[in-house]
């Protein structure tokens, strides 16, 4: 008769688990930037993981909410840099209890797959692949719920320097998470069954691993440069920042003026907010962007707030001399509590000092996230849109050879808010092999080539400009052309093989009961 999975490891005891769990949300976090040791995130996942193993449902969610609140404490601390610390904690708290629903869907998994067939080879590729799919089910639901879900901090994050990065291109960021969980609770299962008597056990787990590692980046096809000016005004553009209206263009003036005499000049890029005030509805500052436009003899892609009837935008403007502004993408996904207050009369009722601090919301976009320059047609996201996996696939499917982010980061500045951010579009270079050009009002601005190098870059909190070469390509990746098809894939096969275990596993059961 096999040996009993419980007589194998015996669980850790809760008190252990607790603190194993917030032991591997710290480490975990040390493997995002900042820190940025991206071993640590598998570190914290394997924590994560042994401490759910032999748990029942009310523990693992204990677990889950401790892993997920060490985690998310330290992940999303700069949220309290001007607001205080209830948004910090309210959502920490939040997205640790997706974290607590994952765990328990987890310890499921550990508990119902030996029961249902105790096969070593069940146990060295099932397990560890559904455990890798429930941890996608949790991590797509953090993205999703509530009002357009918050997908920062998926596990794949954390790898934008590391030999996996490229495995993007591939499956995306949700596939390359996946793939992390599964290689180390393999390698778990590998040392629960005493895997080195048979050295043959280690095939599953070690292939995935090489194959993670060594797949090359899809390759895209070069077309051609694009010369793009790129300005970091360091204007007073934070939401607390004491100025007046038009301090931030003019910063972002002077910072551009020194290489207004640059030469072969495509397109010049300013930031996020880069416009304090509308040129679509001032006349002198429409004059600012003709002048500019005129004087490089290209388009200024720049970003304002502009309104339409009783509705306020987030908006970047393509403008050209004597035209204007000539295509327009509006934000597609404003951040909640911080360009609007969804359900705005429930919170007004809980926490009105601080709904109270914005005043207008914004309306998501409809519009394609793509601008024709002429010479090349970019792709486009404001700020938190890079988090958004649709809006970058849009804009790939849409042609986009390059990509144009702009960002404001200004509210957290000294942070690591900003390095997570650039980390993520770097992770989009690489996944959609194109050129990245992600320009802050107050930095980190980089200029990143399609293989995820950084090739020029501006220093933080310093007014600057950059004029540099970048690579236009052409090509979908397998990522892009997935799309959605493979978080959509991994979700339904991970819940439909969670039942499938739970249902061969109370038959087992039975028949054992029967038997006795």
């Amino acid at each position: 008769m096999p040996e009993s999975p419980t007589r194998r490891l015996l669980p850790l005891p809760l008190w252990a688990a607790v603190l194993a769990a917030a032991v591997g949300g710290s480490v975990y976090d040390m493997g995002f930037p900042g820190l940025g040791i991206w071993p640590l995130a598998f570190v914290g996942i394997a924590l994560a993981l042994l401490s759910l193993i032999g748990r029942r449902a009310w523990g693992a969610a204990l677990v889950g909410f401790v892993f997920g609140l060490a985690f998310y404490l330290q992940q999303v601390s700069w949220t309290s840099l001007y607001l205080g610390p209830i948004p910090w904690l309210a959502l920490s708290f939040l997205e640790s209890l997706f974290v607590a629903g994952g765990a328990v869907l987890i310890t499921l998994a550990y508990r119902w797959v030996p029961r249902a067939n105790d096969s070593r080879w069940v146990r060295l590729i099932v397990l560890p692949l559904l455990v890798a799919g429930l941890w996608i089910v949790r991590e797509t639901a953090n993205g999703t719920l509530p009002y357009g879900g918050f997908p920062w901090g998926r596990a794949a994050l954390s790898q934008a320097e590391s030999p996996f990065a490229e495995l993007v291109s591939w499956v995306g960021s949700t596939g390359l998470g996946f793939v992390m969980v599964a290689i180390v609770a393999g390698v778990i299962e590998w040392v629960r069954l005493r895997g080195w008597r048979d050295l043959r056990t280690a095939i599953p787990v070690a292939a995935l691993l090489v194959v993670a590692v060594v797949l090359p980046a899809w390759p895209t096809t070069m077309v051609g440069e694009l010369r793009v000016a790129s300005v970091q005004g360091n204007g007073p553009s934070g939401y607390f920042d004491e100025r007046t209206q038009g301090d931030v263009l003019a910063a972002q003036l002077a910072a551009t003026e020194p290489i207004l005499d640059e030469e072969g000049v495509d397109v010049l890029l300013w930031p996020e907010g880069g416009s304090d005030i509308d040129p679509t509805r001032s006349a002198g500052a429409a004059e600012v962007f003709d002048s500019l436009s005129t004087t490089l003899d290209a388009p200024v892609v720049l970003n304002t707030v502009t309104v339409r009837g009783e509705e306020y935008f987030n908006t970047s403007l393509l403008w050209r001399a004597g035209e204007g502004a000539v295509d327009s993408y509006d934000k597609r996904h404003p951040v909640p509590f911080g360009e609007y207050i969804p359900d705005r009369w429930f919170y007004d009722a809980i926490v009105p000092n601080l709904t109270g601090l914005v005043q207008r919301g914004y309306s998501p976009g409809v519009n394609p996230p793509v601008f024709d320059l002429g010479p090349a047609v970019a792709g486009l996201a404001i700020c938190f849109d890079v988090i958004y996996d649709e809006v970058i696939w849009e804009g790939a499917r849409d042609g986009a050879e390059v990509y144009l982010f702009q960002t404001n980061n200004a509210d957290f500045r000294g942070t690591d808010e900003n390095q997570q951010q650039l980390a993520i579009a770097r992770l989009r270079a690489i996944e959609t092999g194109r050129s990245v050009v992600n320009i802050s009002t107050v930095g980190t601005s980089q200029v990143i080539d399609p293989t995820g190098r950084t090739i020029d870059a501006l220093p933080a909190d310093e007014p600057g400009a950059m004029v540099t070469d970048v690579e236009l390509r052409q090509g979908i990746t397998p990522s892009v052309a997935l799309a959605g098809w493979v978080p959509i894939t991994i979700v339904l096969a991970a819940l439909a093989g969670l039942i499938a275990a739970g249902v061969l596993a109370t038959r087992s059961g039975s028949r054992r009961d029967s038997r006795d």
